[in-house]
């Protein structure tokens, strides 16, 4: 199946279930070595350790992110029915465990998947949820080998596979990265990363030789 329409017929199945389904889900992440050991992949993509570096840098970018916001700005919203800028961090930190739901991985114990995007608006606890969603969500990609992969998944489509559950948790996260960014500069806030270089060209800049 194409990506693109494994993407819709995944996004359907996400808006239908929520995420009560990694509540039921058979196969926790455990605390152990952040990756399984596996075998090289000789042909095609190696999805995997990819994967584990988009995630590592999309956690820095949401944290970042968020922290700069200022708190009174966690409950703007675009327009009515669209969700605010603390639903939307609270959304991408529930996607992340429902994701994984899909491979059988279970919700961390504790974790109440009802009214998940709706249950704080506490810039503090917010960050700490997305960071605790990005911990669980490495640990459990870090687990799985090329075989895990590998295996078919019905559910998605006849030609989906494990591994496809990866890439599209990780192109939501760009998706909602985008958002994010969006809703920031609306409200006045330039990402730290994109103050960072600025600030590194203008101090190069300076220090030029005047001709």
């Amino acid at each position: 199946m194409k990506r693109p329409m494994l993407a819709l017929v995944f996004l359907g199945l996400v808006v239908a279930g929520g995420f009560a389904r990694a509540s039921a889900g058979e196969k926790p992440a455990a605390a152990g070595p952040a990756t399984a050991p596996d075998e090289k992949v000789t042909n095609g993509y190696d999805l995997k350790p990819q994967a584990l570096l988009d995630l590592q840098q999309l956690q820095k970018k949401y944290t970042d992110l968020a922290n700069a916001i200022p708190q009174e700005k966690y409950t703007w919203r675009p327009a009515e029915g669209v969700r605010s800028v603390s639903e939307v961090f609270l959304h991408v930190a529930q996607s992340n465990y429902y994701f994984l739901g899909f491979l059988g991985v279970a919700l961390p114990a504790g974790t109440d998947a009802k009214d998940f995007t709706t249950s704080t608006t506490d810039k503090a606890k917010i960050i700490d949820q997305m960071n605790q969603s990005f911990a669980f969500t490495q640990a459990a990609v870090g687990k799985l080998t090329n075989a895990d992969l590998a295996k078919a998944l019905p559910k998605l489509g006849p030609d989906a596979n494990e591994g496809d559950v990866v890439y599209l948790l990780v192109t939501h996260l760009h998706e909602h990265l985008g958002q994010s960014i969006a809703y920031a500069r609306i409200n006045g806030v330039v990402p730290p990363w994109t103050a960072a270089a600025a600030a590194a060209a203008a101090a190069k800049k300076s220090q030029a030789p005047q001709e």
